[in-house]
C-alpha cells in the first residue's frame, strides 16, 4: 500500500511517499480503506523521535483517520464491511488503508464527511475527557484555553461554551483569537503583546481562572500558574511548546490547586465503554449543531510531508487534513 514513510526519526520534510506492508488484521480490530487522515501535534513529534511513543521502523505518522471497513477480524461483532467511520490508532493513518483496534474505532453519522471525521474524533474525545471527566467543569464556571487556535484548542473553546463556562481564549496572534471567538471564546488574550496574568485577573474580577486547559506547556504553564483562581484546576494536555513546565510546588499549595494530567490514549485502552459513550455524545452533539469543527488547510497524499512540516512551523490554524483517496 502506498504511505507517507519514517524510515528514521527525521525532519517532516524528509518523508517520502512510498510502499509499505498492508497492515496485518487481528482478531479485535478492523481494516479500514481511508479517505481522509487528519495531523495532530504528536504525528510531528513522533517523526523526530521526541514522542513518548516509538512506533517500529518503518511506520507511516497519522494518529487518526476516516474511511470504509473492508475486513472485520474474527472477535469484532459490532462493525461489518461498509461501515464508515472514524478512528485513532495513533499511528499509520496517512496510507491508503489502515488497522484499527474496534475499541479506537466509531461509526459516523451518514450526513458527516470524511474530512470532518478524519479530525474530529482524537481532539474532540481529548476535550471532552478532560473538561468534563477530568476537570469537572461547571456551568458559570471561567474556563482559560490555552492555545486556543490549535485543533484541540478550537474545540475546547466551543465545548466549555456549549457547557455553560465563560470562555478565555489564549493565543499569539488577532486573527487566531478571532477565530477562537467564533468558536464560542467570549474573550481573548494575545499572550504576545498582553500580560496574561493580568488580564485573566481582569476579566474575571480579580479571581482568576476556575479551570485551565493547557496543551502548550513551558512558559505558559509558568503564566497559567499565575493567573489561576483559589481550588482552580489545571488540566495538563501536552507540550506543543516544547518545554515540559516545572510546576512550583508553593503555588500548588497556596491555591489549593489540582494538576490533573489527561492521558487520552490510555484513558482509550483502559475504559474503552467510557471512551465510546463519550464519542455517542459528541456525535450528537454534531448532529444538533452545537460542534462547528474547524478544519484548517487541506492537502493532497503528496503534499502529507508539507502538512507536517506546517503544523511543526506553526502555519496550522485548526485542524490540517491530508486527503487519502
Amino acid at each position: 500500500m502506498r504511505a507517507l514513510i519514517c524510515s528514521e526519526f527525521c525532519e517532516p520534510m524528509a518523508l517520502k511517499i512510498g510502499e509499505l506492508p498492508a497492515p496485518v488484521l487481528t482478531a479485535d480490530s478492523v481494516r479500514i480503506r481511508l479517505h481522509a487522515a487528519a495531523l495532530n501535534f504528536p504525528d510531528f513529534l513522533m517523526v523526530e523521535g521526541k514522542y513518548q511513543y516509538k512506533p517500529p521502523f518503518p511506520f507511516a505518522p497519522g494518529m487518526e483517520g476516516a474511511g470504509e471497513i473492508t475486513e472485520v477480524g474474527a472477535e469484532v461483532n459490532e462493525f461489518q464491511v461498509g461501515d464508515r467511520v472514524a478512528c485513532h490508532p495513533f499511528v499509520g493513518c496517512v496510507a491508503e488503508e489502515v488497522v484499527a483496534p474496534a475499541s479506537l474505532t466509531f461509526r459516523i453519522p451518514t450526513t458527516m464527511d470524511y474530512e470532518t471525521a478524519a479530525g474530529f474524533c482524537l481532539t474532540h474525545g481529548t476535550v471532552y475527557h478532560a473538561l468534563l471527566d477530568r476537570g469537572d467543569l461547571q456551568a458559570g464556571e471561567n474556563v482559560l484555553i490555552l492555545g486556543a487556535a490549535g485543533g484541540v484548542g478550537l474545540n475546547a473553546c466551543t465545548l466549555a461554551k456549549v457547557f455553560g463556562a465563560t470562555v478565555i481564549a489564549a493565543a499569539s496572534s488577532e486573527e487566531k483569537l478571532a477565530l477562537a471567538k467564533d468558536h464560542g471564546a467570549d474573550f481573548g488574550v494575545n499572550y504576545n503583546t498582553e500580560n496574561l496574568r493580568e488580564r485573566v485577573k481582569d476579566l474575571t474580577n480579580g479571581k482568576g481562572a476556575d479551570l485551565i486547559f493547557d496543551p502548550v506547556g513551558g512558559d505558559m504553564t509558568d503564566q497559567a500558574m499565575r493567573s489561576i483562581n483559589w481550588n482552580g484546576r489545571l488540566l495538563i494536555i501536552g507540550f506543543a511548546a516544547g518545554r515540559i513546565a516545572k510546576i512550583p510546588s508553593n503555588h500548588i499549595l497556596i491555591k489549593g490547586v489540582q494538576v490533573i494530567g489527561v492521558a487520552t490514549q490510555r484513558f482509550n485502552r483502559l475504559e474503552p465503554l467510557k471512551a465510546k459513550a463519550n464519542m455517542t455524545a459528541l456525535f450528537e452533539l454534531w448532529q444538533k449543531g452545537a460542534l462547528k469543527p474547524h478544519n484548517g488547510a487541506v492537502y493532497t497524499f503528496q503534499d502529507a510531508a508539507q502538512a507536517i512540516d506546517d503544523m511543526a512551523h506553526r502555519k496550522a490554524i485548526g485542524k490540517s487534513i491530508i486527503q487519502i483517496h
